[in-house]
């Protein structure tokens, strides 16, 4: 590992660009803070960089991360601007021009690696959602000015006593060949800071890592004593609630390498973060968060709604009921379902929607439970919630009704859960073999998976009965679906990514980025489209850890060309799929596997089929048929939103979508799912457009223009400027005209689209579901597989009326032909479960299948019955009534051996029934037993698990009933040894 130099950096002025007032205020500079609303000290933060030290203002990004599948929430202020510290952000957008930054992110910590959700209520300061106030410099000033910015904020802007703050600093590590951040210490030591409040850190503490690799550096921490008059330099870092951090400054100047070296980065970086919460409770002179105007709002209107003491602040042994506790997680956790949900983050099954199923039920359980809130009463606190927070997030204000309509419906569901769960649990509990008190962990695991019921109620339930899960075998399943979870956030990672540091190196040597234009440079001649040759030369070679300038045969690398017609993985479609030929060896394919866009870079990922070197030329061959394949599916897929709004109301907003060449998904808000009726409109909408073989227009706009068209359809995205706009049936140029009305499909888009909307031919919604309350996905399929999905929903739908007809004529003259009957109701039934038929006619297919399934099983239990009064008759007459009565039936249904053991029973109350059956298509044993209610000495689960055991099967029930199967080829020994195992029992 190479030493690392500090390099002395020239100071500028502090500031900022000329013609902004100074930064010095008439607020005394160790004055005590004043107490001010939580919304003046947000709003002073973003004015002070804004204003003073010219400074962007960038609002913040949803807490839904962009298209970064290492988070599961944004939960710092930097994620946003990942992709300019890594170096990809696309040049053109407006994010490439930052220099000088500052917002107010929305973050929530819980799941993943920075996790505070059980935390949350136990003490004063944690908190699932909170805002982190930060400024940012890429490449502008550095730790001179961010720190004398900070403590010219701290201490004359907002007041704060400087007997108050310590400054920590980066104490440096030898292992990792780092030196002391000597050039932080002389920066404090020159503001003022005494040398006794200026104290060193190792790396845990004031070394800052985006994760396993990329940019880091060391960190400077301003801590506050809320107690003040003392020396508590010993209490820094030491998880003291009186002396708490408040402000850290990173300083980006190192990139971590895979093999954990650290190199010099191209462009250092101020990222600094400082959490709301905290700093209004220094301000307001608090000692916990949640005595700040941020909570006590909610806190009061949370009493108003429960039937409990108000709030007292209690916490540990003083809060021995945990009511205070439950204030606590109530107020935090319903901040943090309304901001999520606003941002399109739903409660549900995998991901951020399982963390969030998960607070939004812990609050739901102390709401009820604790705090004896009536239901809907966690709903009725989101206005409270929007009024503190929606004027600097509006999105709450016009998500309002939605978020409460999402929580009372997640409610309802739970405590629906938690009943279902709670009869789960008690009969687990009176099953026979519940053995020393234990158990089992599969059922406590699947109540927690499947129905959401808490670990720690099962717990409660199971102690009330002096029974206890099998802990070792939780611990294991825990940690097999923690792992699992693990594997699938993960990821592929086998993607050849650019770093930031090759990324640097090409800027460093000029290299230009891609020109990419001809992906967009086809044309539809007679019907046919004609798509551009393309011949490049290779700029730049990369082996997936730096630039190097040959790849031999068999080695994986990344191909940088000065042009290419290849179009890269983004905006939910799927990339370009092709070759190169080299010129001179024209009989030799390079396979392309992937294409990414980063940094305005085109990487195609190839396994070099032979040497390639900087220079070469190659030819690019494009897979017209996939490329055309993705336009159909892209060009339905903005035809399918439009329709959507169309059919189902303004309410309907995108929330996600992929592109491939074998079909599209689409994810979107809804509140329920789509009726038949519903499904026909839409499908009929997108296919009026189809038939009319409307054009599709598109065309570059400066974006500020673009917004400005009425009906434009966006997502979440950092666009580029100018950025792709895509309309169908109007032009842009009319839409642009503020005199038009006409309403159609129009988005922002840097696909590639159709030129006319006839080559899709027919579009077919083969699935639509709810993924999560409110969310909703469509898959559909266009062209020759629409065709297809009609024909089969044809065949089906004609086997349907034909199994109807069956069904509906003469009852069945015996058992054996209405079993055959259900049975067909049944496969019937998986194949239009299966099959990509219609979803609408799914839907009625699935219907009239479920009334024919009751029918069939109808009058299958009724002529069972009739065959079991027959052979109970048959066997009356037979043995009479006796003590033990045990005997065969002829007959292949189970459910026939057990009914006729039941008549049996009850025309002979006092007998201990025992029947079996040769099942002659199997060859199985089939067993059935029941015995008085009041038998101890033979319990029916006893009898039916020997003799089943006895003939190589198995079998459960209760004390009174049971049943199982074996195999025997000779029953006469089984009915004598089962009649010989009951008289033994009862004679005891």
């Amino acid at each position: 590992m190479f030493r690392l130099l500090l390099v002395p950096r020239r100071l500028r002025p502090l500031g900022g660009p000329p013609g902004l007032p100074s930064a010095r205020s008439a607020r005394s500079f160790s004055g005590c803070p004043p107490e001010l609303p939580a919304a003046q000290v947000r709003s002073s933060f973003l004015d002070f960089f804004r204003q003073r030290h010219g400074h962007l203002l960038v609002p913040s990004s949803p807490v839904r991360p962009r298209g970064d599948p290492s988070l599961l929430f944004v939960n710092a202020g930097m994620n946003q601007f990942k992709p300019v510290f890594l170096g990809t952000v696309d040049p053109r957008s407006a994010m490439a021009s930052y220099r000088r930054v500052v917002n107010s992110q929305k973050c929530v910590r819980a799941g993943g690696k920075h996790n505070d959700l059980e935390d949350v209520g136990r003490d004063l300061s944690h908190h699932t959602f909170f805002e982190m106030l930060g400024n940012w410099s890429f490449g502008d000033y550095f730790k001179e000015e961010a720190c004398s910015m900070a403590w010219s904020l701290l201490t004359e802007h907002y007041g704060i006593s400087t007997d108050r703050l310590y400054v920590s600093y980066f104490a440096g590590d030898a292992e990792s060949g780092l030196s002391p951040d000597e050039e932080t210490r002389r920066i404090w030591l020159d503001i003022g800071v005494p040398p006794s409040r200026l104290l060193p850190f190792g790396l845990q503490e004031n070394f800052w890592e985006m994760g396993e690799s990329g940019p880091c550096g060391p960190c400077t921490e301003i801590h506050y004593d809320h107690v003040g008059g003392r020396n508590a330099a010993t209490l820094v870092n030491a998880d003291s609630p009186d002396v708490v951090e408040i402000w850290n400054l990173v300083f980006m100047q190192y990139n971590r390498e895979a093999d954990l070296s650290l190199r010099r980065l191209p462009q250092v970086s101020v990222d600094t973060g400082m959490g709301l919460e905290r700093l209004v409770s220094v301000l307001q002179g608090k000692r916990s968060n949640y005595d700040t105007d941020l909570f006590t709002p909610l806190l009061h209107a949370i009493h108003q709604r429960s039937k409990v003491a108000p709030y007292r602040g209690g916490t540990g042994v003083v809060d021995q009921r945990k009511v205070d506790m439950a204030y606590r997680v109530v107020a935090d956790h319903v901040r943090t379902l309304s901001v999520c949900i606003a941002d399109g983050v739903h409660p549900g099954m995998s991901g951020a929607e399982l963390v969030l199923r998960r607070i939004l039920r812990r609050a739901v359980r102390y709401c009820v439970e604790v705090l004896q809130a009536p239901r809907g009463a966690l709903a009725s606190l989101v206005p409270t919630v929007t009024h503190s927070l929606g004027d600097v997030y509006p999105e709450l204000h016009t998500e309002a009704e939605r978020i409460m309509d999402v929580i009372n419906e997640n409610e309802a569901q739970f405590l629906s859960s938690l009943q279902q769960g709670s009869r789960l649990i008690h009969r687990t509990l009176n099953r026979e073999d519940i053995k020393h008190g234990v158990f089992p962990a599969s059922v406590a695991w699947s109540l927690h998976r499947d129905l959401g019921f808490p670990l720690d109620l099962v717990d409660l339930v199971l102690e009330e009965r002096g029974v206890q899960v099998d802990r070792q075998e939780l611990d294991r399943l825990i940690t097999e679906n923690h792992k699992v979870a693990c594997e699938l956030q993960s990821g592929d990672r086998t993607r050849v990514a650019l770093d930031v540091l090759s990324l640097a190196e090409l800027q460093r040597l000029v290299v230009p980025h891609t020109d990419d234009r001809l992906k967009y440079q086809y044309r539809l001649e007679q019907n046919r489209y004609e798509f551009p040759a393309c011949r490049a030369t290779v700029l730049a070679l990369y082996d997936g850890q730096a630039l190097v300038s040959e790849v031999m045969e068999g080695q994986r690398c990344g191909v940088i060309l000065d042009q290419t017609c290849f179009y890269s993985e983004q905006g939910g479609q799927s990339h370009d799929q092709g070759y190169f030929t080299r010129d001179g060896l024209q009989d030799v394919l390079y396979p392309v596997e992937d294409v990414v866009l980063v940094g305005g870079y085109v990487v195609h990922q190839v396994t070099a089929a032979d040497r390639l070197k900087s220079g070469d030329q190659v030819h690019l061959h494009l897979d017209q048929v996939h490329r055309l394949s993705c336009m159909v599916k892209h060009t339905a897929t903005h035809i399918l939103n439009f329709s959507l709004r169309t059919v189902v109301g303004p309410s309907v907003h995108q929330r996600g979508s992929h592109v491939s060449a074998d079909r599209l998904r689409f994810d979107f808000s809804v509140k329920g799912s789509l009726s038949v009726s519903q499904l026909q409109q839409v499908e009929q909408c997108v296919n009026d457009v189809i038939s009319a073989n409307q054009t599709v227009h598109s065309q570059e706009l400066p974006l500020h223009t673009a917004r400005s068209i009425r009906g434009l359809r966006t997502v979440d995205e950092v666009y580029p400027d100018p950025v792709r706009v895509v309309s169908v049936a109007v032009p842009l140029s009319e839409l642009l005209d503020d005199n038009t009305d006409r309403r159609t499909s129009v988005e922002l888009c840097c696909g590639t689209h159709l030129r006319r909307t006839g080559a899709i031919k027919d579009l077919v919604i083969v699935s639509e579901r709810q993924m999560v309350k409110g969310i909703s996905r469509i898959i559909a399929v266009t062209g020759r597989e629409a065709t297809l999905a009609r024909e089969a929903g044809q065949v089906l739908s004609e086997n349907v009326d034909s199994l109807s007809a069956r069904l509906s004529g003469s009852a069945p003259s015996s058992l054996d032909s209405a079993q055959r009957l259900a049975k067909e109701v049944g496969v019937l039934s998986d194949a239009v479960d299966t099959t990509p038929i219609p979803q609408w006619q799914r839907r009625e297919l699935q219907g009239r299948l479920r009334a024919l399934q009751r029918s069939s099983n109808t009058s299958v239990r009724k002529l069972e019955t009739r065959e079991a009064a027959g052979s109970a008759q048959a066997l009356l007459e037979k043995n009479g009534r006796k003590e033990v009565f045990v005997d065969w039936v002829e007959t292949d249904s189970l459910s026939v051996v057990m009914k006729t053991v039941n008549q049996l029973s009850a025309a002979s109350p006092l007998s201990h029934v025992m029947l079996l059956a040769h099942q002659r298509h199997s060859g199985k044993v089939l067993c059935a037993c029941q015995v008085p209610k009041d038998s101890t000495s033979l319990l029916a689960s006893d009898w039916a698990m020997a003799v089943c055991h006895h003939i190589g099967g198995s079998a459960g029930g209760s004390a009174v009933v049971a049943k199982g199967t074996g195999s025997s080829s000779d029953i006469t020994e089984a009915l004598r040894w089962a009649e010989e195992f009951a008289r033994r029992k009862i004679q005891q």
